[in-house]
């Protein structure tokens, strides 16, 4: 069949020599970034301390500003920072548990680095954490995480989109009931933005969070925090920094949050990852998320339609509204056959109590998949996994 979006390959250089399925974990690098991170070179050598001014300063908006219309947001209303943990560290810290309100809500599959952040800090403010619980280690039941929200409830933090399944969730529906109990919502849309459409004025979100490293292919260290405005300027976090200061070349004693969203804007930000984080959302937006949502689920139903053929346990939805961009399949000896598959040029990963970890994005093609798939039968078939055996690695 014909496929428009594989137009877009030639604008990824890693696609010439391997079969990229990984874009859930690190998406494939646009084929300017070295240009753009050239320009950083050259603007730091010829400028120096002068590029504050004629360039970097405002980057953490302008680059939010690129990121903006992938969730529905507007100009303005979308700031940079290092990584998702800092962004929810950023939102806790603007929250005030000792009014009543001391809760906050979240699931048993949300990333763990966001649970790690958030239990630490909530121990430091006086807070609780409620932990809504899988069932099946693949989806969370929106009736329970609305059943755990209460007048307490301060604020109510989980995925749009589980890292482990790509399970989806209703987040419109968790934010209405949240909001109907007096309770903000922090929406985690890391493996959902730039795969699927995401709207936070639909959804009504308070905060959503996310980054450019998987589906947006902006590489490591670009993140984003939106703040609905109706919040926006009511809070304000206390992990400040002087780029959110009101006056920050004043250096004065205390602070005076910025107006907007540049109060949500900490110290100075990792410039080289600014250049290079803008490059891949440009792309996504060319290329339209409706296309790519539209591919995701067609290519992502053929992967769980070959696992089953295999007899593989697969660990994602099969109602394709609730699927987002990664299938799951727990295959024999799997991090073995995941170790082998990479000597192989096919690019996947593997988690525990999931198996390997399929993403096709739009840039695959249907034979990249079918390839991957019947690499794996050969590897079981000859016992080649047999020489991973035993072994591990830090980076899975």
């Amino acid at each position: 069949m014909s496929d428009a979006l594989l137009r877009f390959r030639e604008r990824f250089p890693i696609l010439e020599t391997t079969n990229y399925l990984v874009s859930n974990s690190l998406g494939a690098m646009p084929r300017t970034v070295p240009e753009r991170l050239a320009e950083y070179a050259r603007t730091w050598a010829e400028e120096g301390v002068r590029a504050w001014g004629s360039a970097w300063w405002g980057m953490p908006l302008q680059v939010g500003d690129t990121i903006a219309p992938l969730i529905g947001a507007a100009e303005g209303e979308v700031a940079m920072v290092p990584n998702v943990t800092a962004a929810q560290a950023l939102v806790l810290s603007a929250l005030d548990f000792r009014g009543g309100r001391d809760t906050i809500v979240m699931t048993a599959l949300d990333f763990p680095s966001v649970r790690y952040v958030t239990d630490a800090l909530a121990e430091k403010f006086g807070a609780r954490v409620v932990v809504v619980p899988s069932e099946d280690g693949v989806s969370i039941d929106e009736d329970a995480v609305i059943a755990a929200v209460d007048d307490r409830t301060a604020l109510v933090a989980v995925s749009h989109v589980l890292f482990r399944s790509a399970y989806v969730l209703d987040a419109a529906r968790i934010v209405k009931a949240a909001h109907d109990r007096g309770a903000l919502v922090a929406l985690d849309a890391f493996h959902s933005v730039g795969v699927l459409p995401v709207d936070v004025k639909a959804s009504g979100a308070d905060f959503l969070m996310g980054g450019v490293l998987k589906w947006l292919c902006g590489g490591p260290g670009g993140c984003f925090v939106y703040v609905a405005p109706r919040v926006r300027d009511a809070l304000a976090p206390a992990l400040a920094g002087w780029m959110g200061h009101a006056r920050p070349f004043a250096f004065e004693d205390s602070m005076t949050p910025s107006p907007g969203i540049a109060r949500w804007l900490g110290g100075t930000p990792a410039i080289p990852a600014l250049y290079a984080a803008a490059e891949g959302p440009k792309i996504v937006r060319e290329a339209g998320i409706e296309r790519i949502r539209e591919k995701s689920t067609r290519q992502t139903a053929r992967l769980i339609a070959l696992a089953d053929e295999r007899g593989y346990t697969v660990a994602a939805p099969r109602r394709p509204e609730r699927r987002g961009g990664t299938v799951a399949f727990d295959v024999p000896h799997a991090y073995e056959v995941s170790r082998c598959l990479l000597e192989r040029e096919i690019i996947v990963d593997y988690r525990p109590g999931a198996g390997i970890r399929i993403a096709p994005h739009f840039y695959t093609s249907d034979d990249e998949l079918e390839l991957a798939v019947a690499a794996i039968d050969e590897i079981l078939a000859s016992g080649a996994w047999q020489r991973h055996a035993g072994r591990s690695t830090v980076v899975t």
